[in-house]
């Protein structure tokens, strides 16, 4: 008989907001929380839901089933020892997060399922998902992270270049942002992959 999955505790990295004025205390501020839970918790829910609704309004099936897109990385992908998937957790509410795996080049993690919930944007939360990231696949061994975002996510493109991410393409290059003239292109040229290093060992 299968035993049942063992819950992931363990202590969360507390993030708190600078005073507004030094040597003013911060009492009132929201508490995040940085965790790693198993991708089938129920706290990830909110992550895998709205990023469907975002995928499937966005692009209408440029890439295909959302769902079968999201069964392509099986749950076993993003846990330990080879990955991770992180909620910033805002008085124990999700609301942000994002997941690593490793990928097929050495030493390489890939970055995926970077979400951030619609009520709670233009707060900062996806840089801080992103260096959570950064910091936990270097303490995992990594020394490179990589990721691609889709032709219809200009704030992701703008997230990762401001994050001082490299774009492994030409940010002045033109593309079309229309979904029937992308319909017909292969993915290569549809999606805008990135990568940074890290301070991990091989």
């Amino acid at each position: 008989m299968a035993c049942p999955r063992t819950p992931v505790l363990e202590i969360p990295h507390v993030l708190l907001p600078s005073p507004a004025f030094p040597g003013r205390p911060v009492t009132t501020a929201p508490r995040l929380e940085a965790v790693r839970v198993h991708p089938d918790d129920a706290l990830a829910r909110p992550l895998f839901a709205e990023l469907a609704v975002e995928y499937d309004s966005r692009y209408r099936g440029l890439f295909g089933d959302t769902s079968q897109e999201f069964a392509r990385h099986p749950a076993e992908e993003f846990l330990p020892p080879s990955g991770e998937l992180v909620l910033l957790l805002e008085d124990r509410v999700p609301v942000a997060g994002g997941a690593f795996r490793r990928h097929p080049d050495p030493g390489t993690a890939e970055v995926k399922r970077m979400w951030t919930s619609s009520a709670h944007r233009r707060r900062g939360l996806a840089r801080r998902v992103l260096a959570e990231l950064e910091q936990r696949a270097a303490a995992r061994g990594y020394t490179r992270l990589y990721l691609t975002t889709g032709p219809l996510q200009p704030e992701a493109k703008a997230l990762y270049l401001a994050a001082g991410w490299t774009p492994l393409f030409d940010p002045a290059a033109p593309r079309p942002t229309e979904l029937e003239a992308m319909r017909g292109l292969p993915p290569a040229e549809l999606l805008y992959a990135f990568e940074t290093s890290l301070g991990g060992t091989p």
